[in-house]
């Protein structure tokens, strides 16, 4: 009881420093539109009659503290709807103390990326008590009953995890090598797709006696430190690990930093997802085999123009639906098409599609390999 109330009164500091910030004048002048920065460093503006966004954390991918915000503050302040943006910073309380400040203040909408799925049906039942529509953004709340659903095809992400990763351990002419899996948060219904589709991939491998299953284990929260405690402990248990199916470049990295301990990077194809920085250094490194790269620029903007139709009063369709795997019904979604990235489409995919910049990718470290790869900053 103590953590809730500590929660809920870290929210309202939250709600606090962004609304001083508003009177002290942002960008805007209106009341509305003005945006400020929260403590957590993520864009927002007041959100009544408008758009509450709560994002999960900033520790298990830089998307939600740099990306997702970016993009969806965009869309909002083009069509002039007033908006929130916070951040739980992986608080399950704060997460649903946040989405009560915003539901009190008047939001019209309620977008959440949940931290799982208990708290995030909670936020759900609260906004749905007030006649709220609630988008479910790229992680589905299970058993949430959220009206719209965005993300991306996310049994396809793992599919191409498993797919690089083949392909990299085939250049290796690699013999019948052992495979660890580095799964995300056991709560996050994403990790489970990411799983169910890489797995379906790697099981025909397993079956055809052509690689050994190994090590299979989720990281709580994502957390890149605990990931990299348990591949440390994975690879002391099968210290002959040929390839690793990271599910994010975040725990990609961890591994990437055990093998580098061991003198195994670049011997041993890690995965990984998002196209991060990080990620993308790794791969022309050598470090990395692949990553899949999401348009968050999409994702945000698909979810942005369905919940500004939704504070306009238009009724709103979805051309997908998914399954809800507890609960067993539909929700109207909108599923978007992921990129596999090795270092030879980065320029193609990712740069060229304004997510990251050769300047990015090209520090000093790393001059040669973006010159290999025709990376070279501008």
């Amino acid at each position: 009881m103590r953590k809730a109330l500590l929660a809920l009164v870290a929210a309202g500091l939250m709600t606090s420093v962004t609304l001083t910030a508003c009177d002290d004048g942002g960008d805007g002048g209106d009341s509305g539109d003005s945006s400020t920065t929260t403590s957590n460093a993520t864009s927002s503006g007041k959100g009544k009659n408008g758009v509450g966004v709560i994002l999960p954390d900033s520790k298990s991918s830089t998307r939600w503290k740099n990306d997702d915000p970016k993009y969806l503050e965009a869309a909002f302040k083009s069509a002039n709807v007033p908006y929130e943006i916070q951040n739980a910073e992986g608080d399950k309380e704060a997460f649903k103390g946040i989405a009560d400040a915003m539901i009190r203040s008047g939001v019209k909408v309620l977008m959440i990326a949940n931290l799982d799925s208990i708290s995030g049906k909670a936020v759900i039942d609260n906004a749905k008590s007030h006649k709220i529509p609630v988008i479910d953004y790229d992680r589905l709340t299970l058993n949430g009953g959220a009206d719209f659903y965005v993300s991306f095809n996310n049994e396809t992400v793992g599919q191409m995890q498993a797919q690089g990763l083949i392909n990299c351990l085939t250049a290796q002419k690699a013999d019948r090598p052992i495979i660890a899996e580095l799964n995300g948060s056991p709560t996050d219904n994403n990790a489970t797709l990411f799983k169910s589709g890489y797995d379906s991939v790697l099981q025909q491998q397993y079956d055809n006696n052509v690689y050994v299953k190994g090590p299979d284990q989720f990281v709580p929260d994502w957390d890149n430190d605990e990931g990299k405690e348990i591949f440390a402990q994975m690879l002391k248990q099968w210290p002959k690990v040929g390839g690793v199916l990271a599910a994010n470049d975040g725990l990609g990295n961890a591994a990437i930093q055990v093998l580098k301990s061991k003198g195994l990077n670049g011997k041993v194809p890690v995965t990984g997802q998002d196209a991060t920085v990080e990620g993308l250094q790794n791969i022309i490194a050598g470090d990395q085999c692949m990553t899949v790269y999401k348009s968050l620029k999409e994702e945000a903007g698909s979810a942005a123009d369905l919940a500004i139709s939704l504070v306009k009063g238009e009724k709103k369709t979805a051309k997908d639906k998914v399954k809800d795997p507890e609960s067993g019904a539909y929700v109207a979604s909108v599923l978007l098409q992921p990129k596999l990235i090795t270092a030879t489409n980065i320029m193609s995919e990712v740069v060229k599609d304004g997510f990251v910049t050769t300047k990015d990718i090209c520090t000093a470290k790393f001059t040669r390999a973006c010159k290999k790869y025709g990376l070279q900053a501008k």
